[in-house]
């Protein structure tokens, strides 16, 4: 069976808050939140449109995870950059202070 990577992705909301999440398929996700039905997020359901602003795939589960919860504790500035620079997962960890996943293969 095939492993699929994981993503972290920030969405912007209608009221201009940024949603931080992680998934296995961006696209998917995103349709799930926009429908706003009861696969979305509850905070996004009251708060459409959403708009995805930013998405890199991670590998692991256990890593995204990881850099979702540092994500969440980030300043909304400290994301609105994240969201501009659009860095690669690699840039990504560095600016978080993540290290890679020991067992990863």
């Amino acid at each position: 069976m095939a492993t699929r990577d994981w993503h972290l992705y920030l969405i912007r909301t209608d009221n201009g808050t940024l949603y931080t999440g992680i998934t296995t398929d961006v696209e998917r996700r995103l349709a799930e939140h926009q429908q706003g039905g009861r696969l979305a997020a509850r905070y996004l359901r009251a708060n459409l449109p959403v708009e995805l602003v930013y998405s890199v795939a991670i590998g692991s589960r256990s890593l995204a995870t990881r850099l979702e919860w540092a994500v969440k504790q980030l300043p909304k500035s400290h994301k609105e950059a994240i969201v501009s620079q659009s860095p690669d997962s690699e840039a990504l960890r560095a600016l978080l202070k993540i290290p890679a996943d020991s067992n990863a293969g």
